[in-house]
């Protein structure tokens, strides 16, 4: 008896590679449909999450002639209202949690995409870091920027050893087990613009917890006080940066985490010898705490580690000043363009503190 071999209908195999295609797009599909819903939305918990991505909004509308750069120093301490307000100054924050020095470079170069600023102002108190610290920071800081390539240099920068690059390029592979924490935000924004939780940047905070004078805040004596190389090589990159593209960088440290943390002579000294080296301003702002008429008892939101509005004020109009006198940093509340866009941006500020003064 002859073999007989039963051919499949061509019409049956183009049903059965139909059928897989399909399958497939729907698999690929889910997590583009899931991941908006369970990505984390940092409105009401974490809002310093929806810093990152708030600026590119706003370089749409105009541009900055000075950038601020750096950890919670910055996004808790300066206020670009009052920048605008008091000195025609416009200045965008990127700043955010624990944001280390490697997270403010690629930052940096990131919204030198969209414009080139006259000054570009790091606060060092980050230099302290020379190793990545948590994933939470590294989410909060990376997760909001647009992709690139500098996005993907960012992120294998700041990277653990326990994260995988690849759930930077497919969130849904780390937020997939978001379900049980899901609120209405989550879906509500899922594909709508969130509203900004900060105002160019800065993230307000109204509340007042004074700090205790009494208690003994004696700093810890460290082994070593030299500044991580690693932290020391991107601030040498940051500043090769800025000279290439004809922008002055100014080191600052904020008068803030002097009362409960501490930021070392030894560390100061270095970053002074190093901005002499250069050819670098740099402003230790901590002796100039009380000239600039920050009180301890009032300033502070969280007991004297950083600054409530009312201090971050007094601080932004001092340094401010700075800016405007020994930077050279113009005045543009004459040019109409750029002072309807930050007509807009004052009211929406103290709109936002009178609602936050009701509420406490």
């Amino acid at each position: 008896m002859e073999n007989t071999i039963i051919k499949t209908p061509k019409k049956t195999l183009w049903l059965r590679a139909l059928c897989i295609v399909i399958a497939l797009a729907i698999l690929a599909a889910i997590p583009a449909v899931l991941t908006p819903i369970l990505m984390p939305k940092y409105l009401t918990v974490s809002k310093e999450g929806s810093l990152t991505e708030e600026y590119y909004s706003a370089v749409a509308e105009t541009n900055h002639d000075v950038l601020f750069v750096g950890d919670c120093e910055i996004f808790e301490s300066f206020v670009p209202a009052i920048l605008w307000e008091e000195y025609g100054i416009s200045a965008y924050l990127r700043g955010g949690a624990q944001q280390l020095v490697w997270h403010s470079y690629y930052l940096l170069e990131d919204a030198l995409r969209y414009e080139t600023p006259k000054a570009v102002v790091f606060n060092v108190y980050a230099l302290k870091y020379g190793e990545p610290q948590k994933e939470a920071y590294n989410r909060m800081a990376l997760d909001g920027m647009e992709w690139s390539s500098v996005k993907a240099e960012a992120i294998r920068a700041s990277m653990t050893e326990e994260e995988d690059f690849l759930t930077y390029l497919f969130p849904f592979f780390r937020y997939h087990s978001r379900w049980s924490e899901l609120t209405t935000e989550d879906f509500t924004y899922a594909w709508k613009d969130k509203p900004a939780v900060s105002d160019s940047g800065y993230l307000m905070q109204t509340g007042v917890v004074p700090a205790d004078t009494q208690a003994d805040y004696t700093p810890e004596q460290l082994i070593d006080y030299t500044l991580p190389a690693t932290a020391m090589a991107y601030l040498d990159r940051m500043r090769a940066l800025c000279a290439e593209k004809g922008i002055e960088l100014i080191l600052v440290k904020a008068p803030t985490n002097f009362w409960r943390y501490h930021w070392y002579d030894e560390w100061d000294a270095q970053i002074t010898d190093y901005a002499a080296e250069h050819g670098l301003a740099y402003y230790n702002l901590i002796p100039k705490a009380y000239e600039m008429g920050l009180d301890m008892a009032t300033d502070t939101y969280d007991g004297g580690a950083h600054l409530n509005v009312y201090g971050a004020e007094k601080l932004t109009r001092y340094f401010g000043e700075i800016l405007a006198k020994d930077h050279a940093i113009p005045d543009r509340r004459g040019e109409s363009d750029i002072a309807s866009v930050w007509q807009r941006r004052v009211e929406a500020y103290y709109d936002r503190k009178t609602a936050m003064e009701s509420r406490e």
